[in-house]
């Protein structure tokens, strides 16, 4: 059954490992890998990161990579991809990868999953010899991978070490496409609401009204992205939350930026990217839980996975460990 009261909500981080102005990548990744370590430390339930091609303010690209270096720092967490844009990979170099991720971290290993490029049309067809529309094909062939084969099967091409591992397969959606699929196959699933957030109730009730248990689940299982910024007040939270709002701002003329410093932003900006940030969760600690409080008691969900554009690292940090705070506390 979905959680109903703040204290009993698993909460989970979404990094990006974004750039804000005047760092670099290698700065970004470096906060990435404190991030993640504090994050265990603190007693989040998973810390996933995403693939991003050709993003301004996104260090995450080689997403598989920094899985394995966060699984390293960390003990408790469960770390993985949220996700994987399938369609520009094979499916047999993931099931490779993240073979290798589980075969080094057991029980610690999610493959999230989505069909979306996470980029531009060229970079698109330049991360893509020959892109498929064949989705659900494609997981299917990804999952078959990980299972051994049966006595008197014909012999197949076999990932190794992936054969006989177990990386938990989430499905990804901003939409009831993936909602739909992770339904009838029985996975968990990962709604996008931390940039789509207007399909959330119409893609969870898709997904539950559509479930079919599986030797993955035995009951649907929903896992809500959400943006976030959290602080002592809430004038200090909504003022670190403009970069979050330039961010989407951006994005949203087609010319994606590292994230920007806080500033007071425009009725008519804060209007434009309303339809994206919408359900944020922004606030001192009363305010978010509050917030999380009526989050609850409206939507059918099992975990939160909250993602930051926050500029300052430290202030980021400080939102997630007042947010756990506000969690445990409850």
């Amino acid at each position: 059954m979905p959680v109903r009261t703040v204290n009993e909500l698993p909460v989970s981080i979404l990094d990006l490992a974004t750039i804000s102005e005047g760092t670099t990548p290698g700065a970004a990744l470096r906060s990435t890998l404190d991030l993640a370590e504090r994050a265990d430390q603190w007693g989040y339930h998973r810390y996933w990161v995403a693939e991003h091609h050709n993003m301004a303010p996104i260090a995450s690209a080689a997403t598989s990579v920094l899985i394995g270096l966060i699984a390293e720092r960390t003990r408790k967490l469960r770390v993985g991809s949220g996700g994987i844009m399938l369609p520009n990979h094979s499916p047999l170099i993931i099931a490779e990868q993240f073979g290798t991720l589980e075969s080094l971290y057991p029980g610690r290993i999610d493959l999230g999953l989505g069909r979306a490029p996470g980029t531009d049309g060229r970079t698109a067809q330049a991360l893509r010899r020959s892109a498929s529309d064949d989705f659900p094909g494609m997981v299917d062939e990804l999952r078959s991978y990980f299972t051994p084969e049966r006595t008197g099967q014909r012999p197949q091409v076999q990932a190794i070490p992936a054969v006989g591992q177990d990386p938990l397969v989430w499905l990804l959606g901003s939409s009831d496409f993936s909602a739909g699929l992770a339904a009838q196959l029985g996975l968990p699933f990962s709604f996008a609401g931390h940039f789509s957030p207007g399909f959330t109730f119409p893609a969870i009730d898709t997904y539950r009204k559509n479930f079919q248990p599986s030797e993955v689940l035995s009951e649907p299982y929903v896992k809500l992205g959400l943006n976030l910024s959290v602080a002592e007040t809430d004038g200090e939270a909504r003022l670190q939350f403009s970069s979050t709002e330039q961010h989407f701002l951006a994005l949203g003329r087609g010319r994606p930026v590292e994230i920007q410093p806080p500033r007071e932003m425009t009725q008519q900006e804060v209007r434009a990217v309303h339809s994206s940030v919408s359900g944020a969760v922004v606030g001192s600690p009363a305010t978010v839980k509050e917030q999380l409080g009526s989050l609850l008691d409206t939507a059918e969900i099992d975990e939160v996975m909250f993602t930051s554009y926050i500029y300052e690292h430290e202030d980021r940090l400080r939102s997630y460990e007042l947010l756990k705070e506000v969690v445990d506390g409850a």
